[in-house]
C-alpha cells in the first residue's frame, strides 16, 4: 500500500540525489519544505515567533491557493508545522484565492486579515478571530469588513495610543482606522498618494508602489515597506513620523532575485534580533506560481534605515538550544526531505508520506551530559522499516535506531524506544527513513531520555507571575479533572497503562485514564494517581523549566509527583503548581487549545482559564476498590443527568456593532452551588436576528431562539461558566436572555 504524496515531496527528495552529501543538508532556507509556502506574515507572541503563511498548490498553473497556514518557533532555525490555521471554508460568502494575510493579537484574542474573491462583490477582506496563535480560526462577522478594486493584501498595526491601522491594496494604496473591537472601522476607506517622492521612481507610473504592504512602527517611525517596480517585484519601503503619511520613499531593500517574479515580506523583531521574511522559488519545482518562505537576520543603520538583504540558502543562526528532554512535534523541522505533513488522530500534526530515503533535520539540539535513551510516537499499517538517529550530518555517526512495527492502521500510534549510545553536548540531529517501496510510517512526536543526574534544589519562587491565592484542600478521593477553557478532562493519552504514558485533555469518556486519586501528602501537597494503575501525574525528569512535559510514572510520590492547589476568584475552580517549581509553574494546556488531544504541560502561572481545572468527584475504577482506603473515597457521583436551575444560572451578552449588523458574546455563568449538567438558552425573536451562530446548537420554536450546548459546554461547574456567541442583522443595544 502507498499513501499519495504531492509533487513538493516528490520533487523535494531530489534534494538528495547525491545520495546521503552532508553538504547539500547544510541549507537551512527556506524554511517550509513540505508545502509551497507564501507571503510569510510574522508575529511574536509571549517567547514565541509565529509566521503565517499562504500556499500554493502542487502543480499550479496560476494562483491557486485555498488556505494559510502556520509555522512557529522559538529558535529561528527549527520550525513546528500547527497546519491549516485558516481557509476559504473558514468564510462561507468567499470562492476563492486565498492570498496574502497578517494576524494581530489584541485583548488575548487572535485576529486574522485575509483578502479573497467574495462570490458577490469581488475583491474583499475578511477577518477571522481565535483564541490561540494557532487557531482554528472562525469568521468574526460573517461578511467582508470591505470591498472594493484591488482591495488585497492587508497589514494590521497597532498602534502604541490603542489605535489600529489596516493598510492594503494593488495597485492603489488604502487605509482605514480600525475600532477597538477589531472586526469594524470608522471613518471610511482612505486612500494614500502614492508619488514617486513617496513610494519610489517607476517610469509612466505615479510610483513603484505595487502590493504587499507592511506596516509596522519602530521607534518613532512608522515603516511602510512595499512589493514594487512591477514585475519582477522588488522590495522597497518609505517611512513617515505619522501613521498616515505623508511618506517618503527610502530605496530599495530586496534587489529582484529569485526563481519567483513576485515577492512579499514581512519584518518583526525577535529576542533582540531582526528578521525580514520574504518569499522566492527556491524549492525543486519551484516558480511563480510555487513559491517558498524564507527568512533572513539584518541589523538597521544607526539612523533606521535598512540595508540591501541578498536571498541565502542558509537563512539566520540559531538564538536558543532545543531541548531534547521534553517531547518534540516530529514537523518541529529545521529541514527535511521528502516527507509532508497532515492533521493528526492524537492532536496537533503529524509528518506522512514517508518513503525510503527521506530524511528530516533538526538543527541544534543540546544533549547536555548526555542521554541513555530514545521513544518515537509512530504508526504504520505496512511494517513502517526504521528511523536511524544520525548527529551532525546524513552520514554522521548513527547513535540508535528505532524499528517501526504494524500497528494497524496510519492514525494507530505507539510509542517505540530504543538505547542511544554516546551523545552529549550540542548536535544537529538527523532522521534518517529507511524501509521498502511506498509510504512506510507516519511519525507524531518523539523525546530523548537523559542519563541519571543528581537532582538541584528548586529555585526560590520568582517575584514575577507569583499565585498568591490561597492554598485549598481538596479531600482524598477519586475525581475527574475538567478545564475550565476548554471544558475537556485531564486524560491519559490512549489509556495507556505504561510509564511515560503522555497526558492530554479529551472530551468526558468516564475512562480510567480520566480518573485520579487524589492523596494528601503530610507536607500540604496532594499527589494524583491515575485509575491506571499504579501511576502518578509526574512532571518529566522534574524539570523546572516552561514547558515540562507531563505524563503518568511509577507511583513513587517523589518531588515531580507532588502539587499544590490554590484557590481563584472562582467558586469551585482552582489552579494546580507544581512541587518541583516551588508553585511558580502550573499545569497547563499548551498554547490555550481547546481540542481533543491537545497535550498539558508545566508553564509559569498566568491564572488564564487554560490553568484553571474543577475536581468532579467520580466512582473509581473497580479495580481500585481493593486497593484503596474506603473511609477516605467519596460517595460516587451518579450519572450526568440533564439539571435544570433558574436560581443562579446567569446569562450576559456583550454586543459589538459594526453598522449594519452585530456580534453578541454570550456568558453562561454557574453559582446555583452545584454543577449543572445541562442548560438551555430563549432569546425573543422580536429582539434579534441571529445570522450565524457558534459553540452551540440552535433551533426555532414560536417566539424564540432556543438554543443549547454541544456536548462539549453542556456541564458548567459551580462557579464556572461557558461563552458561545452569534452574528445578528441590523441594530441592538441590548439583549434579554431567558436562561434554565
Amino acid at each position: 500500500m502507498k499513501k499519495m504524496r504531492g509533487i513538493v515531496g516528490v520533487l523535494a527528495a531530489a534534494i538528495i540525489l547525491a545520495g546521503a552529501n552532508p553538504s547539500v543538508a547544510k541549507a537551512d532556507n527556506p524554511i517550509v519544505q513540505t508545502i509551497y509556502s507564501t507571503d510569510p506574515a510574522p508575529m511574536v507572541y509571549k517567547d514565541t515567533l509565529y509566521v503565517y503563511t499562504g500556499h500554493d498548490e502542487d502543480g499550479a498553473k496560476y494562483y491557486d491557493m485555498r488556505d494559510w497556514h502556520c509555522y512557529s518557533t522559538k529558535d529561528m532555525v527549527n520550525w513546528t508545522d500547527h497546519g491549516t490555521v485558516c481557509s476559504l471554508n473558514t468564510f462561507s460568502w468567499a470562492k476563492s484565492d486565498a492570498w496574502a494575510g497578517q494576524v494581530v493579537e489584541r485583548g488575548g484574542k487572535f485576529y486574522y486579515y485575509v483578502p479573497v474573491i467574495a462570490k458577490q462583490g469581488g475583491n474583499s477582506i475578511g477577518v477571522a478571530v481565535s483564541d490561540s496563535p494557532t487557531g482554528p480560526f472562525k469568521d468574526a462577522i460573517g461578511h467582508p469588513l470591505c470591498q472594493g478594486y484591488g482591495f488585497i493584501d492587508p497589514t494590521v498595526y497597532v498602534d502604541s495610543n490603542g489605535q489600529a491601522y489596516l493598510y492594503f491594496g494593488n495597485p492603489n494604496l488604502c487605509y482605514v482606522k480600525l475600532n477597538p473591537n477589531m472586526i469594524s472601522y470608522s471613518g471610511g476607506i482612505n486612500r494614500v498618494y502614492t508619488s514617486t517622492a513617496s513610494f519610489g521612481p517607476y517610469p509612466g507610473r505615479a510610483s513603484a508602489y505595487e502590493e504587499g504592504p507592511w506596516f509596522y512602527k519602530r521607534g518613532n517611525l512608522y515603516y511602510m515597506l512595499f512589493s514594487g517596480n512591477g514585475i519582477p517585484e522588488h522590495i522597497a519601503y518609505s517611512t513617515s513620523t505619522s501613521p498616515t503619511g505623508p511618506w517618503t520613499y527610502r530605496g530599495v531593500i530586496m534587489p529582484t532575485e529569485g526563481r519567483s517574479f513576485t515577492n512579499h515580506c514581512g519584518v518583526v523583531d525577535f529576542k533582540g534580533h531582526s528578521y525580514f521574511f520574504y518569499h522566492n522559488g527556491a524549492l525543486p519545482g519551484g516558480s511563480g506560481f510555487a513559491r517558498s518562505v524564507a527568512v533572513e537576520e539584518f541589523k538597521y543603520n544607526p539612523d533606521g534605515s535598512f540595508p540591501t538583504i541578498k536571498m541565502s540558502t542558509s537563512g539566520p543562526n540559531p538564538i536558543a538550544t532545543l531541548n531534547p528532554y521534553t517531547r518534540v512535534e516530529a514537523e518541529t523541522i529545521c529541514f527535511s526531505s521528502g516527507v509532508k505533513t497532515e492533521a493528526c488522530g492524537e492532536g496537533t500534526q503529524n509528518v506522512a508520506f514517508i518513503e525510503n530515503n527521506d530524511w528530516i533535520k533538526v538543527r541544534n539540539v543540546d544533549f547536555g551530559k548526555g542521554a541513555k535513551a530514545f521513544a518515537a510516537r509512530v504508526a504504520s499499517p505496512v511494517g513502517g522499516g526504521t528511523i536511524e538517529l544520525h548527529l551532525d550530518s546524513l552520514t554522521g555517526r548513527i547513535v540508535g535506531t528505532i524499528k517501526v512495527p504494524n500497528t494497524g492502521n496510519w492514525q494507530k500510534y505507539v510509542t517505540e524506544y530504543c538505547d542511544v549510545n554516546n551523545v552529549s553536548g550540542r548536535h544537529d540531529l538527523y532522521f534518517a527513513f529507511k524501509g521498502n517501496g511506498g509510504s512506510l510510517m507516519n511519525f507524531n512526536h518523539w523525546q530523548f531520555f537523559p542519563v541519571e543526574e543528581t537532582p538541584t534544589p528548586a529555585p526560590a519562587p520568582s517575584t514575577e507571575n507569583v499565585n498568591n491565592n490561597s492554598t485549598a484542600h481538596i479531600d482524598n478521593g477519586w475525581y475527574y479533572l475538567k478545564n475550565t477553557n476548554s471544558q475537556r478532562y485531564l486524560t491519559v493519552e490512549g489509556d495507556k497503562a505504561e510509564a511515560g504514558t503522555n497526558v492530554c485533555i479529551f472530551r468526558g469518556t468516564g475512562a480510567d485514564g480520566q480518573k485520579w486519586y487524589v492523596e494528601n501528602t503530610s507536607d500540604g501537597y496532594i499527589t494524583l494517581k491515575s485509575g491506571l494503575g499504579n501511576f502518578m501525574l509526574d512532571i518529566a525528569y522534574g524539570k523546572n523549566e516552561d514547558g515540562a512535559n507531563i505524563g503518568i510514572y511509577h507511583a513513587y510520590a517523589n518531588d515531580a509527583q507532588k502539587y499544590v492547589v490554590k484557590n481563584t476568584k472562582k467558586s469551585g475552580v482552582y489552579t494546580i503548581g507544581t512541587f518541583v517549581s516551588n508553585a511558580t509553574k502550573y499545569i497547563d494546556v499548551y498554547e490555550h487549545k481547546t481540542a481533543d488531544g491537545t497535550n498539558v504541560c508545566q508553564w509559569k502561572y498566568y491564572g488564564n482559564p487554560n490553568q484553571e481545572w474543577i475536581f468532579e468527584p467520580c466512582q473509581g475504577p473497580a479495580s481500585a476498590a481493593q486497593t484503596e482506603n474506603p473511609t477516605v473515597q467519596p460517595t460516587p457521583a451518579p450519572a450526568p443527568t440533564p439539571s435544570v436551575s433558574t436560581k443562579g444560572l446567569e446569562a450576559t451578552a456583550t454586543v459589538n456593532s459594526w453598522g449594519s449588523g452585530y456580534t453578541a458574546s454570550v456568558k453562561v455563568s454557574n453559582s446555583t452551588g452545584h454543577q449543572v449538567n445541562g442548560w438551555t438558552a430563549k432569546i425573543k425573536k422580536s429582539q434579534v436576528k441571529i445570522d450565524s451562530i457558534w459553540n452551540v446548537n440552535l433551533k426555532e420554536s414560536g417566539d424564540y431562539y432556543v438554543i443549547t450546548p454541544v456536548d462539549w459546554n453542556t456541564s458548567i461547574g459551580n462557579g464556572g461558566s461557558v461563552e458561545f456567541g452569534f452574528n445578528g442583522v441590523g441594530s441592538v443595544d441590548n439583549i434579554s436572555i431567558e436562561i434554565e
